[in-house]
């Protein structure tokens, strides 16, 4: 039974009690068509609270016994009352009393709450920072987790919406999701709603549905939880320079309209709050957004589910690819050191076509050692989108080193959904600085920045 629906039980037997205190004055006062008609409305109700007991809980539950046997005696005074018999007031109040005690009692301790819990993955490359929470809820026998991916679009550069992209199918076996439309937000009233896209339409290159906007999203559930889908480097909140480079990821709709944001240290959790409250003033926010206390307890430096996906997989548990199996493997069984080569957006849209003549050069220097090293090139899933939407003149040019790389077959490249393979299967990080430099310092394996001016 949902939390909503024990409430609503709960309620009804309240206020069947209190019919008893009103059906013992009737009688006192002779009242007995009165008591009467409370007596069927009781009953009514008995039968009201079994009905919904046995569509949650299922027919024969102890429960629904002792509302039968309640009922059965609010029948039998109600009888003895229309027959006129002779009535002990007193007896009758606590027969009645006792009864509904049983069955508040059996409401309270043989019925579970089950809580119902929706994850709003949009980029199926990005459920690891999801997917830790989704499998500690979906083990919880009192919980029913819910895997709901949702569409998402390209946006022109006029910010009108391109193509939509629904990627349903590109999850794990092993996570069961359920259709967008198929799920009625309204009826359900989750529990709890996780999200990790906070920029509702904030964001200049893709957009969730507006449906799954932060703010149409709160009219349905009690707790809005933001995960963010990246980890940042760990910065000293006292060190302004650096907290001004990642400030603005802060302070955006989702964040704003969540009751709960969970990001990745205690430290970072204090440069949401501080920058939060800065940018909340800045806005003209009133109430708990300024209220520091409140938002100390909106904050929660509990760590990213990506590292836990990334720390607790080994490299025998994916499964690669034959393609990528016979680039791997050497002529005599053995298998080649892997470089996983990560180009992120922040360096496209700060060096441009620099960038994209320093992704032709790296490329030049691994085909030259492909005898000894694999370069597993993994772009960030937006690149392309971002450069139709803010960078068309380069395209082009980058879509032509791309297609020539893949059909020269030498070196792997990955644009599946799942970049913890990536990370795990290879033994070194080459490339721009991101949110996956981050991830992959977890492993404890080398990491180096490329540097597009050399």
């Amino acid at each position: 039974m949902r939390k909503a629906q024990k409430e609503q039980a709960e309620e009804l037997v309240r206020q069947i009690e209190e019919a008893h205190d009103q059906i013992k004055k009737f009688i006192e006062q002779n009242s007995i068509p009165s008591a009467m008609e409370l007596l069927e409305e009781c009953q009514n109700g008995g039968i009201t609270l079994g009905t919904l007991i046995e569509s949650t809980e299922g027919e024969g539950h102890p429960t629904v016994f002792l509302l039968e046997e309640y009922c059965e005696l609010t029948y039998q005074i109600h009888e003895d009352l229309d027959a006129s018999k002779e009535i002990n007031t007193n007896k009758i109040y606590k027969l009645l009393r006792q009864k509904l005690i049983r069955v508040a009692n059996s409401l309270k301790n043989d019925i579970p709450v089950r809580k119902e819990v929706v994850f709003l993955p949009y980029k199926a490359s990005m459920w690891d920072s999801l997917e830790s929470v989704w499998k500690a809820a979906d083990e919880d026998e009192n919980c029913d987790a819910y895997v709901i991916p949702i569409p998402y679009y390209d946006k022109n550069p006029d910010g009108s919406f391109r193509e939509m992209h629904y990627e349903a199918d590109q999850y794990p076996d092993y996570v069961p999701v359920t259709r967008y439309d198929a799920f009625d937000f309204a009826a359900h009233q989750p529990d709890v709603i996780y999200i990790h896209n906070a920029y509702d339409n904030w964001n200049l290159v893709t957009s969730v549905h507006p449906h799954f906007f932060s703010g149409n999203l709160k009219q349905y559930t009690n707790t809005l939880v933001y995960i963010p889908y990246f980890v940042l480097d760990e910065v000293d909140p006292n060190n302004e320079q650096m907290v001004e480079k990642i400030r603005h990821f802060c302070f955006m709709p989702g964040i704003i309209n969540a009751d709960k944001v969970i990001v990745q240290s205690e430290d970072m959790k204090q440069i949401y709050v501080n920058e939060y409250l800065k940018a909340a003033k800045a806005h003209g926010l009133q109430g708990r957004h300024l209220d520091r206390t409140y938002l100390e307890q909106k904050f929660l430096g509990l760590g990213s589910p990506k590292y836990d996906r990334v720390l607790s997989t080994q490299r025998e548990e994916f499964d690669i690819p034959k393609e990528w199996q016979k680039v791997i493997q050497k002529p005599d069984g053995s298998r080649k050191k892997i470089i996983m080569y990560n180009t992120g957006i922040a360096a496209l849209l700060t060096h441009n076509e620099k960038w994209v003549d320093k992704i032709a050069d790296v490329l030049k220097v691994f085909k030259e050692n492909q005898d000894e090293t694999v370069l597993l090139w993994r772009p960030h899933p937006l690149i392309e989108s971002t450069m139709q939407s803010m960078r068309p003149d380069i395209l082009r040019k980058y879509t032509a080193i791309k297609e020539q790389y893949i059909a020269e077959g030498w070196g792997i490249y990955d644009d599946t959904a799942d970049v913890d393979r990536a990370v795990v299967l290879s033994d070194a990080y080459y490339g721009d600085g991101s949110s996956v430099v981050q991830l992959y310092q977890q492993t404890g394996k080398p990491v180096m920045i490329q540097n597009v001016d050399v």
